[in-house]
Formats: C-alpha cells, structure tokens, sequence
C-alpha cells in the first residue's frame, strides 16, 4: 500500500496561510473594537452591573410570580438607585458649581492660620508648650508654599470638566447603560451559555472555572467600590450638615468622588475639622471629627471585607485601575478601569497556579474554587 504525503515544500506554505489567517481575524477583531470604541465603557460599565445584580433579578422574578419583564424592570431601577443616581447627582453637582468650587480653592490657599486662643494658653500643664507648637505652625507657612506650587484653581477646575466631559456626554452614557442592562438581564441566560461556552472552547472545566471566577471578582469590586464610596459620602455628608460646614452639598459630592477615586474621605473632611476649628469652635469641630473618623474606619474595612468576600484583589490595583479608567474612559473608567484590571489580575493568577500544579493534578480543581450550592451561581453570573 502506498501513501501519499505532501512533498516538503507544502509545510511552509501551509504554516504561512496559518500565520496570515490568523493575522487577519486579529486585525478584524481590532477594526471591530475601534468600531466600537465608543460604546466600549457603557458596555463595559453595564456588564458590571448586570453580573452584580444578578443574584437579586432571580430573586426578584421568583417574588414577582416568575415574570420576567417585572423583575428586569425592579433591578434597574435598584441598579438606577445605587449606581447610576449617585454618581449622576455627584458630577452635576460638581459640573454646575464651578465657580463655587473656584471659591472655596482660592479661599483654602488663602487660608492663614490665626492667632492662638487665649484660652488654649491657660490650660494646665499643656499650656505654654502650645505656644511653642503654636509659632512652630505659623512659621511653616504652608498656604504660602502651596500657593506657588499648585497651577491656578482655574486650570485644575478646567481639566476636571476635561476630563468630565458635558451633561449631554454623560447623559448619553448613562442612557447606553441603561438600555444595554435590561438587554442583558431579559436574555442573561443565552448570554451566559455563550460566555461559557467560549471558556470551556478555550481550556475546558477549567476555562469555565475561569468564567465563574472573573464573575465573582466583577460583583465583588463593584460592591466594595460603590457601596463604600455611598457610605463614607453619607457619614461624611451627614457630619457636614449637623455642623454647619459651608457648602456641605458640594463637599458632599466631591467626598464622593474621592471615594471612588480611592483618595478617601478625609481629602474633604480633614480641612473641614481643621476649618471648624478655627472658626466655628472647638465643639463643632470634636463632632465633626468624630465623623471623619468614622468614614475613615469604614473606608479601611468595609471596602476590603466586600472586595475580598468575592475576590483576594490588591487595593494598589483598583486605585491604579480607577487613575487609568478615568484617563482613558472619562468619568465613566471609574467603574470601567477597575473591573478590567482586577478580571485581568484574577484570571493570570489563576492560570499561573494552574501551571504550576503538578502533571498528575492537572484535572484537579483549585483549592480557591470551591464547588457548593453556594458557591456555584446561575450560569448567567458568569457575564
């Protein structure tokens, strides 16, 4: 019997064709995603949203008799509620103060320390060394310096609206949300099953693993991000307001965005004690205090418990995933930069501690993976 081979010279062509064939679905892939660049962060950003309120669509259609369309309709409105409003109600509030914000900069580097409290001389013991620490604090002069450090107020406030973008942007953002949310909730089971798939095509069990593990890292840093950002905002506002702090509303608002920046509360509560002090007593300013120093505590636990309750993420990697977001998204990447970076961290780490298994425990699920009632969600989780 004689078989034909294919003479040597065909295995360059063939593996030449491969080559080529493969360029060209990469280079289609790529013109696709620059088609639609500008969808990319509203997709994105609703993505998270979806896998994170997931769990409570299904719950909510077992409440509502098994319907669907009623369900669907509830969840947005919650996802509307916790993170789209918020975030919506902190830009505009931001957007349409500027010349308030102006102010309040120009005020704060023109800030001058006064002089000491008669009072604060007379008391026992600590008296005369707060003279000293006193002079000591207005020889720093540190409004002074600040002031020709940092640009004009004009300029910062100028690149903040930049990068912010205008109401029609934002609002056409949060539209495409919106509308590609509900897509995803009415039809999350066939959007599952394709997610899944896909992962399984590419390695199996484990890519499939890999789905539900990237799903989980998504709830878990939306949640930790939001919902820390909503609660320090609201101690801090609500401390603002019992104490008369000026502009509390606007304060408010950019408390908030710090959180989701990851710069923290105390950007904004800090100078505000300092501030009451100074001005307003020394009452106002311990009440307020103890406000700030609450919002502190709960940025410093509360944001890790949520995130590590779903995944182990480096805070290090959410502060540089929101910076990169929002230079390469708007306002919108700090949501969207976050996600990327930690889905990313997660699944390169899982695929390192699977190569570095032993041969005979290849097929062996991951210690991390656990696979109970609990632990396994609807397929549609895997978004």
């Amino acid at each position: 019997m004689t078989i034909n081979t294919p003479p040597p010279s065909d295995t360059p062509a063939r593996q030449t064709r491969v080559v080529l064939a493969a360029m060209t679905a990469v280079g289609m892939i790529l013109c696709s995603l620059w088609v639609v660049r500008p969808f990319l962060p509203a997709t994105i950003w609703a993505v998270t949203i979806g896998v994170t309120t997931w769990p409570l669509l299904l719950h909510i259609q077992k409440l509502l008799w098994g319907s669907r369309g009623l369900a669907v309709t509830v969840t947005s409105l919650v996802a509307i509620m916790v993170y789209v409003l918020p975030f919506w109600l902190a830009t505009t509030t931001v957007l349409t103060h500027t010349a308030e914000l102006k102010t309040l900069a120009d005020s704060a580097l023109a800030f001058r320390i006064p002089s000491e409290p008669e009072w604060l001389q007379h008391l026992p013991f600590i008296g005369p060394k707060t003279t000293v620490w006193w002079q000591q604090i207005e020889n720093v002069r540190l409004p002074q310096l600040a002031n020709r450090i940092l640009p004009d107020t004009g300029k910062i406030i100028g690149w903040v609206l930049d990068y912010a973008g205008s109401f029609g942007m934002l609002a056409l953002q949060f539209l495409l949300t919106l509308i590609i949310l509900a897509a995803l909730h009415t039809r999350g089971e066939a959007a599952a099953n394709l997610v899944m798939s896909f992962g399984s095509a590419l390695a199996g069990e484990r890519g499939r693993e890999m789905v539900l593990l990237a799903g989980r890292t998504i709830r878990g840093v939306a949640i930790g991000v939001t919902v820390t950002a909503l609660a320090e905002s609201a101690v801090g506002g609500l401390g603002m307001f019992l104490t008369g702090v000026p502009w509390a509303s606007i304060l408010t608002a950019i408390t908030f965005i710090a959180c989701l920046l990851q710069a923290g509360p105390g950007v904004t509560l800090i100078p505000a004690v300092i501030w009451m002090f100074f001005f307003h007593g020394i009452g106002a300013a311990v009440v307020l205090l103890v406000f700030t120093i609450l919002a502190i505590v709960i940025d410093n636990l509360l944001r890790p418990f949520l995130i590590r309750k779903q995944a182990n993420v480096p805070l290090v990697l959410i502060m540089v995933g929101v910076i990169g977001g929002l230079a390469a998204f708007g306002l919108v990447g700090i949501f969207v930069g976050p996600m990327i970076l930690s889905v990313t961290y997660t699944l390169v780490k899982s695929w390192l501690s699977d190569a570095e298994l032993p041969s005979s425990t290849e097929d062996t699920p991951l210690p991390s993976l656990p696979h109970t009632a609990q632990d396994a969600p609807h397929p549609a989780e895997a978004k």
